[in-house]
């Protein structure tokens, strides 16, 4: 039995509902891979709380479940202490970093956290989004350096192994193409849209359903959608891309007697997001809304789905679609990604 020590950092959708499935797969991962995972620091907006012998996942996520927070955690929490503190205190060997994205922040604390977690020799996790969009060169070339790997599947599309898919799965071929719909959000919305629901009442629909920030512009601005375009770039082509590498179009530029007359026509709009490699082996980036008709691979998405397809020179083409009601799936990516590593 190999034991592993983690910091989760960010106890939102993601991290509250981490807490909940691994202390349910704890029986599965000790005889299915002999490992045994221990939390021993946790981190929220309000407070941490670090434990050398173990945190209880549950009781994390029960006391996120009633409002509080983690510095509450008897015995263990302390209020106003904050993440990259914990991850500068703490003993472990990996840190799972799940806050929210905040690249106007310029992806802060995440980016300290993971800069400090490898500094250490910790493993990192992650699916924040803002870390690689900042710093992608700089934090593989950290990690290189202290011999420690990062890895970070459910940055993109959630639960789909989308980045796995194309980084691994793909190696020997050129990726002459890649579209994803990677933003379930704005295809849910656009699809109410051409059902008749008024925008506003769409916006409420999909804040209610949990799928939608209270800052929308963050999606339906197309931000999103390009943020994990510039990830698939670096990750599956290595093209070094950044977001001012992507020529963007958000939602609000398609009116809704558009997307009735699309979808009339047997087409449907998604949020595409697209890399087209050109001769010079160089690709261009673009994220814009897209009738796709129904034989497109992608054009049948329902609206909670996501996809990504691969057009490669030696591998044909390769389509890879998610279905994720919820963000378990989006959450659960950490053991995926735990797992690569250890089991």
């Amino acid at each position: 039995m190999q034991t592993i020590r983690y910091i989760l950092v960010g106890l939102g959708n993601l991290g509250r509902r981490f807490c909940v499935v691994i202390a349910e797969k704890d029986a599965l991962l000790r005889e299915r891979y002999g490992l045994e995972l221990v939390l021993v620091g946790a981190a929220d907006s309000r407070g941490a709380a670090y434990d050398a012998n173990g945190l209880d996942p549950a009781r994390v996520a029960g006391i996120k479940q009633a409002g509080g927070s983690v510095g509450a955690y008897p015995g263990a929490g302390r209020a106003g202490w904050d993440a990259l503190s914990l991850v500068e205190a703490a003993e472990a060997d990996v840190l799972l970093e799940a806050s929210p994205v905040n690249l106007a922040q310029g992806a802060e604390p995440a980016l300290s956290c993971i800069r400090m977690a490898m500094q250490k020799g910790m493993h990192v996790v992650t699916p924040n989004k803002g870390p690689l969009v900042v710093a992608y060169r700089e934090l593989h070339e950290l990690a290189k350096a202290n011999g420690v790997q990062l890895r970070f599947d459910g940055t993109v599309a959630g639960g789909l192994p989308a980045i796995n898919l194309g980084a691994r799965d793909l190696r020997g071929a050129v990726v002459r193409r890649i579209e994803a719909v990677p933003n379930l959000v704005t295809g849910y919305v656009m699809d109410m849209l051409a059902d008749g629901v008024p925008w506003n009442e769409a916006l409420e629909r999909a804040r209610a359903e949990g799928v939608l920030e209270a800052d929308a512009s963050w999606d339906l601005d197309g931000w999103d959608a390009a943020a994990k375009l510039v990830i698939l770039a670096n990750a599956v082509v290595g093209f070094p891309a950044t977001l001012d590498d992507v020529a963007r179009a958000g939602i609000a530029t398609v009116d809704a007697g558009t997307l009735v007359a699309a979808r009339q026509q047997g087409r449907r709009y998604r949020l595409l997001a697209r890399a087209e490699r050109q001769p010079d082996g160089g690709y261009t980036l673009s994220v814009t809304p897209t009738p796709l008709p129904p034989e497109h691979p992608l054009g049948r998405l329902g609206r909670k789905q996501m996809g990504v397809v691969y057009t490669t020179d030696i591998y044909g083409v390769i389509t890879a679609i998610i279905d994720e009601p919820d963000p378990i799936p989006s959450a659960m990516s950490m053991l995926r990604d735990l797992l690569d590593i250890y089991g």
